[in-house]
């Protein structure tokens, strides 16, 4: 069965090797756990998938592997192992449970009914005494009453008096196209990297105190060294107000993931698209502004250039003089992007905007042949692809 789950996990490309499925094989070999699929679910994760980004593609293949847990209607009693139900069922149960389990003639004569009724029934039952269903009394099923029972296909107990829970386990159908958020975007970011030593020695040198200390006669010779930093420089544009207000959250998640991961950032506002002015405080806006001529003479071409916004207006403002809605800008837009991806050497466009509607959108269409396909969007997936492409 675990090889074709390894198979499975194969499929939905998860990089997963023997020696995961080995070490899986061996905590099961342990008992450390048994016969339930949350607690496999969350072992085989932890065995077998090295990157958390990885997550919602085991998700995925789990889901489809194991959806059978999820039909119980085709069930079979030959499905269900003697010995898997009567050692789960005695693991579960309290002092008091077992004494309750007598009433019905005990736990051998409950697998015994279990089991036969699994085997006589053929179709969904609803309410009554018997056949395992839904309401009723039966000791076997969901949303009824019976002291001593088997829960099967409820989300949750009515009367707490299970002897075993048996729910449907429903995980997402998620993939890291979809997906975002602080931490993942933050792990996006990491690919856009490149350490240096900077700083006043705060950091232990290992290697060389080792080596310092065997010449100086076993003597401890300890030596440090400037802490390891991110040393990319970044220049980030965010697209505020309008089109972008159903943004805001995901923006500001990855401005705050940003911030966090590049020491050198520097970050401007501009609305819908740049001219010859950008701001960073936006209540300021109209009387605190930076010059874009001052953006360009001041940062080296070195600096990573990332502009964040929907690329969604009317396509005059991109292309025409006086298109900016809020103010006469006597040189199009078009040209301002164009002297941005001239002084600097990379630059992407992250589009909060999915990317099945930028078709649709003749702006977004002229913003992405201004910036030579360097559009992105702003998903984990986009993010890596953007990040991978501006460390080229």
């Amino acid at each position: 069965m675990l090889i074709n789950f390894f198979m499975a996990l194969k499929k939905e490309r998860v990089p997963v090797s023997f020696t995961e499925l080995f070490a899986l094989l061996e905590c099961l070999k342990q008992n450390i756990v048994f016969g339930d699929v949350d607690e496999f679910y969350y072992l085989s994760r932890l065995c077998l998938v090295k990157d958390e980004k990885n997550f919602d593609k085991f998700d995925v293949a789990f889901a489809k592997y194991f959806e059978n847990v999820e039909i119980l209607d085709n069930l079979s009693a030959a499905q269900i192992p003697d010995e898997w139900l009567r050692k789960q069922f005695e693991s579960m149960l309290s002092e008091e449970e077992r004494k309750k389990i007598e009433a019905l003639g005990g736990l051998d004569k409950l697998m015994e009914e279990f089991k036969k009724r699994m085997e006589e029934q053929k179709k969904r039952h609803q309410g009554g005494n018997k056949w395992i269903g839904t309401g009723g009394t039966s000791p076997f099923g969901a949303y009824g009453y019976n002291p001593e029972g088997i829960r099967i296909g409820q989300d949750g107990g009515r009367n707490q008096k299970a002897a075993k829970v048996w729910d449907k386990r429903n995980y997402r159908d998620l993939d890291d196209s979809i997906e975002i958020g602080t931490r993942n975007l933050k792990l996006a970011l990491r690919r856009l990297r490149k350490f240096a030593r900077t700083g006043s020695d705060e950091e232990l040198d290992l290697d060389d105190t080792i080596a310092s200390t065997a010449r100086n006669a076993g003597l401890l010779d300890i030596k440090m060294v400037p802490e390891r930093h991110n040393s990319v420089k970044v220049l980030l544009f965010f697209d505020v107000g309008g089109s972008m207000d159903p943004h805001v959250r995901v923006c500001e998640e990855l401005f705050s993931a940003a911030r966090s991961e590049f020491k050198h950032l520097k970050y401007y506002y501009f609305h819908n698209f740049l001219y010859e002015s950008v701001w960073t405080k936006s209540h300021r806006r109209h009387s605190e502004t930076t010059s874009t001529y001052e953006i360009l003479n001041k940062y080296a071409k070195d600096y990573k250039v990332i502009f964040v916004g929907d690329a969604t207006m009317a396509p005059y403002e991109i292309t025409h003089i006086g298109g900016s809605i809020e103010h006469y800008n006597e040189e199009a837009g078009a040209s301002w992007l164009k002297r941005i991806e001239e002084q600097f050497e990379h630059m992407v466009w992250i589009n909060p905007t999915p990317k099945d509607y930028w078709e649709h959108s003749y702006s977004i269409e002229i913003v992405k042949e201004l910036v030579e396909n360097r559009m992105f969007p702003l998903t984990v997936k986009g993010l890596e692809e953007a990040m991978t492409l501006l460390t080229k």
